[in-house]
């Protein structure tokens, strides 16, 4: 058999990273050049609040599961679901008992595939199924077939959760987990389905005079450091590097109809976007 010199089927760049240091800042920029391939970009993620919405119970969560529903035959979706006043209950037990923050990731996935096993019952005379992260190479299949998957929001570092800068909270939970997933599929929209109208200058729970946002970029957003944020930081700091998803969109779940303007491209509720070029 003939040998085949090492570098006869391999590009320039290719040659590069074979021969140079991957921690190398001008190798890396030239691995910029190639546009990442959107591999599900008529997908929309839309992630389902734990606390604002499953929470909840029948009152919050079934007019959402009729809305999802209606949508099917309109709009294909990633559903992810939240963790909740649940997961806050067993972070307070952990760190009571000085477990770490990987400790506590574990903990919180847990209780977002409660609610992502709820969602799913409650979807499945439909067929749409609940997929675990090591199954995610079946979601073409499903939602070509069914229009919808349920997974839960969660990344699933659990033990391999990076620790935060201060505290012990994870600082990626299931917004950051939901986000990943539209900005690695390519997805056509990342909605976060909340109990609010979208963002304000505070918790309007707490400070009734705080100032409503319908619009705002995440540079200005992060400039502004705000003490309360509708979404993870981590969010905001991974959209600044995003190279698909340049916007993300809140709405009030528990007004009906606000998703389907949302999932139909209607400026509904707040938009945050990346001011390099929002889509």
């Amino acid at each position: 058999m003939t040998e085949i010199n090492d570098h006869t089927l391999i590009p320039g760049l290719g040659e590069q990273l074979l021969e140079g240091s991957l921690n190398d800042a001008a190798l890396m920029q030239l691995t910029e050049a190639t546009p990442d391939y959107a591999i599900l970009p008529w997908v929309n993620v839309v992630k389902i609040g734990g606390q604002s919405i499953m929470d909840r119970g029948r009152a919050a969560v079934y007019p959402l599961v009729e809305e999802i529903v209606a949508n099917l035959g309109r709009h294909k979706m990633i559903l992810g679901t939240g963790a909740g006043t649940r997961a806050r209950h067993i972070y307070s037990l952990a760190i009571d008992l000085g477990l770490p923050t990987g400790v506590l990731t574990v903990l919180g996935t847990a209780v977002a595939w409660q609610n992502a096993q709820m969602l799913h019952y409650l979807l499945a005379q439909r067929g749409i199924p609940f997929v675990e992260p090591e199954g995610f190479g079946t979601l073409p299949h499903y939602l070509m077939a069914w229009n919808a998957v349920v997974c839960q929001g969660m990344p699933p570092y659990k033990l391999w959760e990076p620790n935060p800068v201060k505290g012990r909270i994870p600082p990626q939970r299931t917004d950051t987990g939901c986000f990943l997933i539209a900005e690695v599929f390519g997805a056509r929209k990342m909605i976060y389905v909340k109990d609010e109208d979208g963002l304000y200058t505070a918790d309007p729970k707490k400070d009734p005079g705080s100032n409503y946002i319908p619009r705002i970029s995440v540079q200005e957003l992060l400039a502004r450091d705000l003490d309360d944020l509708i979404v993870e930081r981590a969010v905001l700091e991974f959209m600044v590097r995003a190279r698909h998803i340049k916007e993300i969109q809140f709405v009030n779940g528990l007004k009906p109809g606000q998703l389907t303007k949302a999932l139909d491209g209607e400026p509904v509720g707040t938009i945050i976007y990346h001011d390099g070029g929002a889509k």
